[in-house]
């Protein structure tokens, strides 16, 4: 065997550098979740920097700190400012928790069911007919090339864009979870109960995600696409179904 032939066969499932990243936002919901994090990291970023050149100061200029050593009015400025910054950290994060369980009108149920290990759905809003099908990891020798390892699926989930979609969460046998990081859903999916998620898909495209809660030796092979597409694809996609 050559150096290249070995190369190819111990390399050839690394993903690609358009892999190593999580999906841009897709909801509206998860694209406050991101405005959230930098405006928090970027607070959190101001803070170290002012920690360690306040560290280097007093440790290497001895006026410094006989200046903060029983100083009244710095000791209500250090009191008071983090109090002011956890605030304005606390009102957005607050308002976006409220947000993420607001209750909507849906205009779109369905019903996902985690088992050990692959994924079921059910369309269950339409009367002349009860869509269900069950959505398996394609094996890596079974995927074409550009498709994503560990992730693509023989059936997808198709929903339409612009529309408030609510998921039904459920588990047939042990715990599950169910989780689109770019639509900003993650919900446990819990033997005899039933979970809910609300979330509108603001663009097209094919979203992945995959179990996150650990329920056997095959965890890490039943991943979640979920595909948007308008309605007329999707209008298309339900007089197809049997």
């Amino acid at each position: 065997m050559t150096l290249k032939q070995l190369f190819t066969l111990h390399f050839k499932d690394l993903p690609e550098k358009s892999q190593l990243n999580f999906q841009d936002p897709s909801s509206p919901i998860m694209e406050q979740i991101i405005i959230l994090h930098d405006y928090t990291m970027f607070i959190l970023t101001a803070i170290l920097i002012f920690i360690l050149w306040l560290l280097i100061k007093t440790s290497t200029n001895i006026i410094y700190w006989r200046n903060m050593n029983e100083n009244t009015k710095l000791e209500i400025v250090w009191t008071t400012l983090p109090a002011i910054i956890l605030t304005t950290i606390a009102y957005p994060s607050l308002k976006l928790l409220y947000a993420t369980d607001e209750p909507i009108e849906p205009e779109l149920t369905i019903k996902s069911i985690g088992n050990q290990w692959y994924w079921s759905y059910e369309y269950s809003d339409y009367e002349n007919k009860q869509i269900e099908f069950t959505s398996y990891m394609i094996p890596t020798e079974e995927l074409t090339e550009g498709s994503n390892r560990v992730l693509e699926v023989d059936n997808r989930l198709i929903i339409p864009i612009n529309t408030n979609v609510r998921i039904l969460i459920t588990a047939a046998d042990v715990l599950h979870s169910f989780t689109i990081p770019s639509l900003g859903i993650k919900a446990d999916a819990i033997p005899g109960r039933l979970n809910q998620v609300n979330f509108l898909a603001s663009r097209p495209g094919i979203f992945y995600g995959q179990c996150s809660e650990l329920c056997g030796t095959n965890h890490s092979f039943m991943p979640i696409v979920i595909e948007s597409t308008n309605l007329k694809n999707y209008s298309y996609f339900i007089h197809t179904q049997t």
